[in-house]
């Protein structure tokens, strides 16, 4: 007789530190692999199309249901499944609420669960507190694309919105970019700025030169990296829209939050790069044509104008493919690079299975029964 029983790990944010979450090093070579394990196919994630970013719950702007939640910045729910194959070989799941009005409750804007699944039963694995997870995942895939996409010796980083995805993938550009020494920042309120200042001293003492721009231009001109990360209102208008003659030969730019540059400098200049051509496709699917108008993110952009007859698809190239030898990557030290990062519940499903075979290893978590037999079966 099989035993039915089942049980499966929690683990809270303090075990998930324990077990070496924040270790962006670690977190940078899983996401390498999984964009290897991406550009093999070895995946699956939501939607008919198998590339889905996840599904979301919003809320309406007029309710006349007392309790029932309104729109605002920032509030939904939203559910990203995925399996990743490899040496993953796990299902699983981020699910979050989010909600600007938590910063006056002492909390943070979302706040973030991982379950991990058996890819035959489905079985949980584990259930594991996921804020900063999700956060060093989202910061280690700019450092995947720099190790791959910037010029060696790039010396001057460029921060467009000194927020916390700005902080880990500074984190990750150390890492993976150790010429980096001087760093440029720019943002919305003298407090933000003030305080990304302090966790560059604090955290990055290479950083010998700290300057803040007063414009997209000042921060653009002369820096090697660029990393985009304000958010800012839907339809392109709201974009900021970067020039070409700012931009300094070989440049790279990280690419996850709204930016926007000029057709004929994307078709004829530029290297265009996504982390996953077919999530693009996702998104032009799931919203209307076109798609950048309500997803910010360079690489629906890209996608739009394929779709339109305007960009080859040849010219979008998939980091994955890069990584595994495909495609080339850097041709020469003038060519200037834009790397387009959506975001894929694959990441989390790669990171949270490290961790949570760490915690099997290591004794860490709590055990929680499910049941020792189901009542239904």
């Amino acid at each position: 007789m099989s035993n039915s029983k089942v049980d499966f790990l929690y683990l809270n944010e303090e075990e998930m530190v324990k077990l070496g979450v924040t270790d962006m090093k670690g977190c940078v070579e899983s996401m390498e692999e999984m964009f290897r394990l991406l550009s093999r196919g070895d995946y699956a994630m939501g939607g008919s199309n198998g590339n889905s970013h996840g599904c979301m719950v919003s809320f309406p702007d007029i309710s006349p249901f007392p309790n029932m939640p309104v729109n605002g910045p920032d509030r939904r729910f939203m559910a990203m499944p995925a399996y990743l194959g490899g040496e993953y070989d796990m299902a699983g799941m981020k699910w979050y609420g989010s909600n600007v009005e938590n910063k006056d409750r002492g909390l943070p804007r979302s706040i973030l669960m991982l379950m991990l699944n058996d890819k035959e039963t489905g079985a949980p694995r584990s259930l594991m507190s996921a804020n900063l997870l999700s956060a060093y995942r989202t910061g280690a895939v700019p450092g995947v694309g720099a190790k791959h996409l910037a010029r060696r010796d790039s010396k001057v980083l460029g921060i467009y919105g000194p927020g916390v995805m700005n902080k880990t993938a500074l984190e990750a550009f150390v890492c993976t970019c150790p010429c980096l020494d001087t760093i440029k920042i720019k943002g919305r309120s003298r407090g933000s700025i003030e305080s990304f200042i302090e966790y560059v001293k604090e955290k990055f003492p290479q950083f010998q030169t700290i300057e803040v721009a007063d414009t997209l231009e000042e921060l653009v001109r002369g820096s090697d990296v660029i990393s985009m990360a304000a958010s800012c209102p839907e339809g392109s208008e709201n974009y900021p829209m970067v020039k070409e003659e700012w931009i300094k030969p070989g440049a790279f730019f990280s690419l996850p939050a709204c930016a926007n540059f000029e057709d004929d400098f994307l078709l004829n200049r530029a290297k265009t790069v996504v982390d996953n051509f077919g999530l693009y496709e996702a998104w032009t699917e799931e919203y209307p044509h076109p798609s950048f108008e309500t997803v910010p993110i360079i690489g629906t952009k890209f996608v739009d104008m394929y779709h339109d007859g305007i960009m080859p698809r040849k010219k979008i190239e998939d980091i994955g493919d890069i990584i595994n030898g495909k495609v080339p990557g850097r041709k020469d030290d003038d060519e200037i690079i834009l790397f387009s990062i959506g975001g894929m519940p694959v990441e989390d499903v790669a990171w949270g299975t490290e961790l949570y075979r760490k915690a099997l290893d290591q004794g860490i978590g709590t055990k929680l029964n499910l049941w020792d037999s189901p009542r239904m079966a």
